[in-house]
């Protein structure tokens, strides 16, 4: 199936004609450091999305001000969902341009807002509709499974979508359906790929493709901070650089099983509830203390799930300045004047709605 350029991929093009290629790393932005304009902007936000009839949704890598004014938070899988049932008329997306494209498949009768159109994801550039199809091309009988770090138009050409939170059931559940046998192409992200592989003791076809900010994160980091805070728990998100080493680490016994836990952010989420709820314990009569490898936006969620627990990152300086575009300023303004609308080509939108619908489902 040969599909039309749509606007997102323009969009991107278009970054790139004037100098600035979307996987070049924007500068980066900062909380709003005084309080009181923090909250005074963080009112009009709530009194322009009351008049507006708009859902705030924000990814757990945004700036803690955003999720604290945020309708809803969550990670890909979560977003996506609450996406679908929104009843408001307009959403507002705090994350990346390919989750408000999402938002815009599953909702094509709403408007879909994003405070700056220039929030990209270097790991949704390493691929594109033109490269997925040559490589479809090369593997004609293969199943193609797409993270939804991808554009609109990958997803139009990919059977399955997925997140980290389910990307080894997605993948499982073809095997299970299609047969043992099955040929996968996995793409963008090769770490999170490796994962997946290793979880099923099965190879895939991946795609060499990674987050900038994942992979930054490397074994060293894991190898300093677990000698640093012996007794920790450690939390890693399946796309961080370090993935493979650490599951090297846990079978052959060099890391403690117990205390290691490959984790999405939301599945990040649910492990601070427990934690919250009685279910960590102590570091040595102290405060319990856990690592987290993946994006440094995530402590602020975490540590609001649960304040009695020290959550610290195994990489200080792991942060998306794409996340970090969205500002209480921009959210704002966004609201006041509706601009920023993120539109998908209907018939891209059309032939991406079943990969993302097949994600859901798989849960």
């Amino acid at each position: 199936m040969n599909l039309p350029i749509g606007k997102t991929e323009g969009d991107a093009r278009a970054r790139r004609a004037a100098g600035v290629p979307s996987i070049a790393l924007p500068e980066r932005a900062g909380a709003t450091e005084d309080p009181e304009r923090t909250a005074a902007l963080q009112e009009q936000v709530r009194q322009l999305a009351a008049e507006r009839d708009a859902l705030i949704l924000a990814h757990n890598y945004q700036l803690p001000e955003i999720q604290d004014v945020a309708d809803f938070i969550g990670d890909s899988l979560a977003l996506s969902r609450k996406a679908a049932s929104a009843s408001q008329q307009t959403i507002v997306f705090c994350g990346v341009h390919f989750m408000a494209e999402t938002a815009c498949v599953l909702c094509p009768e709403k408007t879909v807002l994003i405070p700056d159109l220039a929030a990209g994801c270097s790991l949704a550039d390493t691929i594109d509709a033109a490269q997925l199809r040559a490589w479809k091309e090369q593997h004609p009988e293969a199943i193609v499974v797409m993270y939804v770090n991808t554009s609109a138009e990958v997803k139009a050409l990919t059977d399955y979508c997925c997140t980290s939170a389910n990307a080894v059931d997605v993948v499982a559940h073809i095997y299970e359906t299609r047969g043992e046998d099955v040929e996968i192409l996995f793409g963008p992200d090769m770490w999170l790929g490796s994962y997946v592989e290793k979880s099923l003791g099965r190879k895939m076809h991946i795609w060499d493709g990674e987050c900038h900010v994942h992979a930054s994160i490397r074994p060293a980091d894991i190898e300093r901070t677990m000698a640093e805070h012996a007794d920790a728990d450690l939390l890693v998100h399946p796309e961080c650089g370090c993935t493979t080493s650490v599951m090297e680490y846990l079978a052959s016994g060099e890391l403690p099983e117990g205390r290691v836990k490959m984790l999405s952010t939301g599945g990040m989420l649910s492990y601070a509830s427990g934690a919250a709820n009685g279910g960590g314990g102590a570091c040595g009569g102290g405060e319990k203390e856990v690592l987290v490898a993946t994006e440094t936006g995530m402590l602020h969620p975490l540590r609001r799930a649960a304040p009695g627990v020290s959550f610290l990152p195994v990489h200080a300086e792991a942060s998306c300045r794409f996340m970090k575009m969205i500002t209480l300023q921009k959210l704002r303004d966004c609201l006041q004047s509706g601009r920023f609308e993120v539109e998908v080509d209907s018939e891209i939108a059309a032939a991406a709605r079943l990969p993302i619908d097949r994600m859901i489902a798989i849960g």
